[in-house]
């Protein structure tokens, strides 16, 4: 009976500490959805979560161990954009840079480790697999006017123009502002989306060309 106790009672007390292990990791996602990963505290996160700093130690010794855990849980989750209206590219597209601008620097530091540490490929492929979502998603109506091998091929270029390390090329390696770099991603997307459509004999496209006077 006794021995039947203490097993209860530590699996009540593993039970609590994952719980509060996992309200740690969400109170980091949160801050950093908020903001830069560098700008938050550990203090912040205790508070929020409604632990001591020594509590979170315990459980990730250091901060980048505490966002690591943190972005596992997000990537696992699914797409973590905010809401933008399926369509509208000037959305999308900010919706994208909000991730970039509060961990793109820390992911862009796991990719740079990925070959070194086999462990990270799970949770960056879960990553790769949630940005294809994303675009997917945002993206629909324009990848809805195309068909077969063109689509796919939009598709493709739109996750490759979105991607992280464009961000980083724009933003950290050529030092623009953001506004600006959200503007040429958006020119890109808008040239490739036109283009895609006048190839694949967009209705709309195709009918002003039909109108237009024979040279």
């Amino acid at each position: 009976m006794k021995l039947h106790k203490r097993r209860y009672a530590m699996t009540g007390r593993a039970a609590k500490a994952e719980a509060t292990k996992a309200r740690i990791r969400a109170s980091a996602a949160a801050l950093f959805c908020e903001g830069p990963i560098e700008d938050f505290t550990l203090d912040e996160v205790a508070n929020r979560a409604g632990v001591a700093v020594r509590t979170i130690l315990r459980a990730y010794p250091s901060k980048d161990e505490l966002i690591y855990a943190a972005l596992k849980d997000m990537a696992a989750g699914g797409i973590f954009l905010k809401p933008a209206a399926a369509g509208d590219i000037r959305a999308a597209v900010s919706a994208f840079f909000d991730i970039y601008e509060s961990v793109g620097d820390f992911v862009m530091q796991r990719l740079a480790e990925e070959r070194r540490r086999p462990a990270l490929k799970a949770s960056l492929d879960q990553g790769r697999d949630n940005h294809c979502d994303g675009v997917r998603t945002v993206f629909a109506p324009q990848l809805e006017r195309l068909q077969g091998a063109q689509r796919a091929q939009l598709l493709t270029m739109l996750i490759a123009i979105t991607d992280v390390y464009v961000w980083k090329l724009l933003r950290r390696d050529m030092a623009l502002g953001r506004a600006a770099a959200e503007s040429i991603v958006r020119k890109m997307i808008e040239r490739v989306i036109g283009q895609e459509q006048a190839n694949g004999k967009d209705p709309l496209a195709e009918l002003v060309r039909r109108r237009q006077p024979a040279a």
